[in-house]
């Protein structure tokens, strides 16, 4: 057996594979709800055999988003169809997902596919908030940078996000503290500019990050897998670094922390990365093999014996893709055949998995 295939527990929850559909923003909700493009967007990489699809950066505040498009879950209101999205996928025999997020300062922009401009208030934005009064890039309006109360209102919106993603029926919750959004910018000294206990030291970027993961951990059970999103390296000199990431690891794990999702790069718009097949897989190396925890390698994951040699190799042990499962939302069917491995297919398929 392919260890891609091969089943794996966290807590309470087995994953019939390793294979991940990784959350990816389809800006396409209107004012935080789920439709029906989500409902067939993740319902059909269920379908085609991932063990667990995570849904994209769901907002935990209006303020929070990456878009006026931007999934939501601040609302008891966005929980009926999260809800019947979640029991479809657990239908397909996948676990759902959901990653909760706050956008920060690289909060209110348009859609990709419009251009993906700063929106001003006047255009239908909102105001963005940082752990500093420093913009992302030019032309974005200066966010304000985060009070003791804006701070602790950050915490209680990630909790009843917590709260919602549970009555809502997911059983694995990611933390995103990637990217370049809110936690991100707390984490990185290239945007935490604070003299405050959230900023100075390694400690106290950190905290956020910490004191967020505590409260959720309150209010998601003990036996469901949590996980977090985090950027492993800022790819500019004086920045967070994969030394960073394995140390902030280790203190996850302490806080409840089962898997850790290693991308990288989002918080400075003149890092220069070396993009390529592969390129993040040594930071789930290094925060695996140096805080012992689970991690999950992701980005320009592309094919089957790829993806099996990274597992082959112990340096994850979860693959996550995003753009090969928009192409490609069968990839753990096609893969199993790659790999000549033996796989369930719907039995509405079965028809069609012998080509002859």
């Amino acid at each position: 057996m392919a260890i891609l295939f091969e089943p794996i527990q966290v807590r309470s929850i087995e994953f019939r594979n390793r294979i991940v559909v990784s959350p990816m923003c389809q800006y396409s909700a209107e004012e935080g709800y789920a439709n029906d493009w989500h409902l067939v967007h993740l319902g059909s990489r269920a379908v085609g055999g991932a063990g667990l699809v995570i849904a994209e950066a769901t907002a935990v505040s209006p303020e929070g988003r990456i878009s006026p498009g931007d999934l939501g879950i601040w609302l008891d209101d966005h929980i009926p169809m999260l809800s019947r999205i979640a029991a479809f996928i657990h239908e397909q025999g996948s676990v759902a997902g959901i990653q909760i997020a706050h956008a920060g300062r690289k909060a209110s922009h348009d859609a990709p596919w419009k251009g993906g401009s700063f929106l001003s208030e006047d255009e239908g934005g909102w105001k963005t908030v940082g752990p500093s009064a420093l913009p992302f890039a030019a032309g974005d309006s200066l966010p304000h940078a985060l009070t003791a109360e804006g701070l602790e209102n950050v915490i209680i919106d990630f909790h009843a996000a917590a709260k919602r993603a549970l009555e809502a029926g997911f059983k694995v919750l990611e933390i995103h503290a990637a990217h370049g959004y809110l936690l991100h910018e707390f984490l990185s000294p290239l945007s935490n500019f604070r003299t405050d206990e959230y900023g100075g030291s390694f400690e106290n970027r950190s905290r956020l990050l910490v004191e967020v993961t505590e409260a959720v951990r309150k209010v998601w059970p003990e036996e469901l897998p949590l996980f977090v999103r985090i950027s492993a390296s800022d790819w500019v000199e004086g920045g967070w670094t994969p030394d960073d990431s394995a140390q902030l690891a280790i203190i996850l794990k302490e806080k409840g922390v089962d898997v850790v999702d290693c991308s990288s790069g989002g918080n400075v718009p003149n890092a220069q990365i070396p993009a390529g097949p592969n390129y993040q897989v040594p930071f789930a190396e290094q925060v695996r093999r140096d805080a012992n925890i689970l991690t999950g390698a992701v980005g320009i994951i592309t094919d089957a014996h790829q993806a099996e040699d990274i597992l082959q190799k112990r340096q994850a042990d979860f693959v996550l893709l995003a753009r090969e499962m928009l192409r490609d939302p069968y990839f753990p069917m096609h893969a199993a055949q790659q790999l000549g491995v033996e796989m369930d297919w719907p039995v509405q398929y079965e028809r069609a998995k012998r080509s002859r």
